[in-house]
């Protein structure tokens, strides 16, 4: 038996829609493979049992069949599903690295992501690279049709996760179909900035590149006092917030002596709004690992 650890993740990044992606710290899921003439999983953890078992409809099932390698796996959730934090793609990503590995496939982590991806269109109706490849990668990535990206950085963030559901599929449904030369221009903008604050560890340039007048604000309204949440973390010292992935979780970049009062402020104005929410204080942090 084999044991892979995939990290939570955030995609997005207010101005990189379905491109930019995160690493984080913690939480993680624990994914353990086993050789088997058919594949068979096993769900525990955080919002088991909202995840079905049969290879069919799991991710990892079809991560399994696109490797072609059946297996037992155990999956033990540390990440809740309809987080906004990656929960879907960790449990592929770690399936695909524990079963190229078990198998010895010989596949490269960047080969993995789009067969990581095969497994997330199962919950989200798409392929996307966003949240896999940083969950195998590690770090901040870039994910297009061309491939994938990928910077090492390592600056302090706080994601807060409210007891709200967000499905993945409603929260694309509200995405704008079009927008504006100015919306687009201040995108590429603060794309830029924070990519290049992602260079340089940064997180003023960072928190500035978070901003988004297209997609957030439309996602913003499925998240019950998501702009108090947003101010109170602002007035606390973050350098930017957005939310994370398609919500409800909501990410706060900060300076190292702010993360903690950041994440008080986020779960107090949480629970102004009459929303229970728990805050993790973590980082941008390493892809998926082989224990």
């Amino acid at each position: 038996m084999l044991t892979v650890r995939a990290p939570a993740t955030s995609a997005n990044l207010g101005s990189g829609f379905d491109v930019f992606g995160v690493a984080l710290s913690h939480p993680a899921d624990v994914v353990r493979v086993e050789r088997a003439d058919r594949t068979t999983i096993d769900v525990t953890g955080a919002g088991s049992e909202f995840i079905p078992e049969d290879p069919d409809k799991n991710t990892v099932g079809a991560v399994a069949e696109a490797l072609d390698a059946p297996a037992h796996i155990k999956i033990d959730k540390g990440i809740r599903p309809a987080s906004g934090l990656g929960s879907s793609a960790a449990s592929a990503a770690a399936a695909a690295v524990g079963l190229n590995e078990l198998y010895d496939r010989g596949k490269t982590r960047k080969e993995l992501v789009p067969i990581a991806a095969k497994g997330e269109a199962v919950v989200s109706g798409d392929a996307h690279d966003d949240n896999v490849a940083p969950a195998i990668l590690g770090g901040f990535t870039i994910a297009t049709p061309e491939g994938v990206t990928q910077v090492d950085a390592d600056v302090p963030l706080v994601a807060c996760l409210p007891e709200i559901v967000v499905s993945t599929r409603d929260a694309r449904k509200v995405v704008p179909e079009r927008t504006s030369v100015d919306q687009l221009i201040e995108t590429v903008g603060n794309a830029a900035t924070l990519t290049t604050g992602m260079h340089r560890d940064d997180p003023e340039l960072i928190g500035r590149g978070m901003e988004d007048s297209v997609v957030t604000p439309a996602r913003a309204k499925l998240i019950d006092g998501y702009s108090e949440v947003r101010r109170a973390a602002l007035e606390a010292g973050s350098t930017g917030v957005t939310i994370s992935g398609a919500g409800p979780g909501v990410l706060a970049a900060c300076r190292e002596d702010d993360q903690s009062r950041v994440a008080s402020a986020m779960l107090d104005a949480f629970d102004d709004a009459g929303v229970e929410a728990r805050a993790y204080q973590t980082r941008i942090g390493e892809g998926a690992t082989i224990h």
